[in-house]
């Protein structure tokens, strides 16, 4: 069931139970008090027909006389009927049809209770002319002589006051009136059913929506995310919240995709770089270790001088794999100092030193004197600047120029590294920080690694960003930014 019907039924049933309960509560109220009204009018009334009548005030011994009696007051009062008990409950004479009595004996206790106490009205006693029901009466109880020879029972509203009610009540405009009232809680139902539906219905709008989401195994790719239903209460705002999260979810899946589809590339590249130099190796240490190869000494040293630079190689590739993995998942925390900017530059310039002049390339600080407070992460920065000046030596021919540049703007300090190398493809400048990506123009090829990303990833842990500009056959330039220590 939906919940427009469950909402429906509920308002059904409670609305049936309700009226039941207020007709049949107003009802029993109606008839109590109505009861209670005509007891307490004709509470007197057979104390004085008692004491009025000298039939029935002397004593009753003319049982046939009193009969024809409460016939004449029957037909002068048809609503009353009259009966005579003894003081056991025994029906001596009444006023009734023979035949219509159904009681030989009545029960005194109601009689004794409205005479003891006339204030507790409605009281009900047996009605004799039904073996089960009771009615409102008035009672007196009749002496002779002080002593007690029966009670005057008078039943109000008898069977003829009921038949000729029934006939009033049927012809009643006053039932008209309640018809009308009918009338009116009915529409009064169908305008709430219909307001019901008319607040559920951009929920039911909704759950189609999720359901057809669901239906297509929540792929997003191909459907509009965009929100039924944009109303200012609280389900447009659940609304818009399950399609903020749902255009959420679809663009962390987007990225997860992307991210996956890089680390199979990721692999492949690597599964092919640590091939090379294992191979090589393999096959320098198998001509070594023939048993009738003639080499000589000079030819031993060669193959253990290529094995050792291919056991580097891929000590290397392994250590940056590590690194870059290590940093994509967050476990590299960041550890700031002030400093000089000016004292790292040199000192990794000096240790790549002899890297360059075996290249045949020269690295120049600019200026000369770059005293230059800043607040970084020491390690990690110089891991960044012997990167990119390894990277400019690599790609660097023989009597170009490395260029390390520190400028300042405002709060922020700027370095560059600048070669004057084969530069880069405009094409290629968008993925050269991706993992193992190699420039077409390389001059070293198939030693690419991962020193940009790991430079990429390092410059972010610490606040900064990395640009690079390239021209082809001039070369290429590597700039980012630092903070400026505040002097105290």
């Amino acid at each position: 069931m939906t919940l427009y019907q469950k909402l429906a039924w509920s308002l059904v049933i409670i609305f049936s139970l309700l009226c039941a309960l207020i007709f049949n509560w107003s009802k029993k109220l109606e008839q109590h008090s109505q009861h209670q009204a005509q007891q307490q009018l004709h509470i007197h009334l057979a104390e004085h027909l008692v004491n009025d009548n000298p039939l029935i005030k002397q004593g009753v011994y003319d049982y046939k006389a009193l009969e024809n009696l409460f016939h004449t007051l029957m037909v002068l009062g048809p609503a009353f009927e009259y009966y005579f008990v003894d003081p056991e409950g025994n029906l001596l004479t009444y006023s009734a049809k023979p035949g219509k009595v159904v009681r030989q004996k009545i029960n005194l206790s109601p009689i004794k209770k409205l005479i003891s106490q006339p204030s507790s009205t409605p009281i009900y006693g047996d009605d004799p002319r039904n073996i089960e029901g009771q009615k409102i009466f008035s009672a007196a109880p009749v002496y002779n002589q002080q002593k007690l020879q029966g009670y005057l029972y008078m039943i109000i509203g008898g069977q003829a006051f009921d038949a000729t009610l029934h006939e009033v009540k049927r012809d009643n405009p006053v039932w008209l009136g309640a018809m009308w009232f009918v009338a009116a809680m009915v529409a009064l139902f169908i305008t709430m059913l219909l307001l019901f539906r008319f607040f559920t219905s951009p929920l039911k709008q909704l759950n189609k929506e999720v359901s057809r989401i669901k239906a297509a195994n929540y792929s997003l790719t191909e459907m509009a995310l965009s929100p039924s239903y944009m109303g200012n209460n609280e389900i447009g705002n659940l609304s818009k919240g399950i399609y903020g999260m749902l255009s959420r979810i679809d663009e962390q899946f987007k990225s997860l995709q992307q991210i996956d589809k890089q680390r199979r590339e990721l692999l492949t590249h690597l599964s092919h770089d640590l091939r090379t130099p294992l191979a090589s190796l393999h096959g320098f240490l198998e001509v070594m270790k023939k048993p009738y190869s003639q080499l000589s000494h000079q030819e031993q040293q060669r193959y253990l001088t290529l094995a050792m630079d291919n056991c580097q190689q891929l000590k290397l590739l392994i250590e940056q794999i590590f690194e870059l993995a290590n940093l994509e998942c967050g476990q590299v925390k960041i550890k700031t100092e002030t400093f000089n900017l000016g004292e790292l530059i040199y000192d990794c310039v000096a240790k790549l030193a002899l890297n360059a002049e075996a290249a045949g390339v020269t690295i120049k600080v600019t200026p000369k004197i770059c005293d230059f407070p800043v607040t970084a992460d020491i390690a990690k920065l110089e891991r960044v600047l012997t990167n990119l000046i390894e990277n400019a030596i690599r790609h660097t021919p023989s009597k170009g120029l490395i260029t390390v540049d520190v400028s300042q703007l405002n709060e922020q300090v700027f370095v560059s590294v600048s070669d004057t190398g084969v530069g880069i493809h405009a094409d290629e400048l968008t993925a050269i920080f991706e993992p193992h990506y190699q420039a077409r123009n390389s001059i070293k090829r198939g030693q690419g690694g991962l020193g940009l990303a790991i430079c990429k990833q390092l410059l972010k842990l610490m606040n900064s960003d990395i640009e690079v500009q390239s021209t082809l056959g001039k070369g290429t330039q590597f700039r980012f930014n630092l903070t400026k220590h505040a002097p105290v």
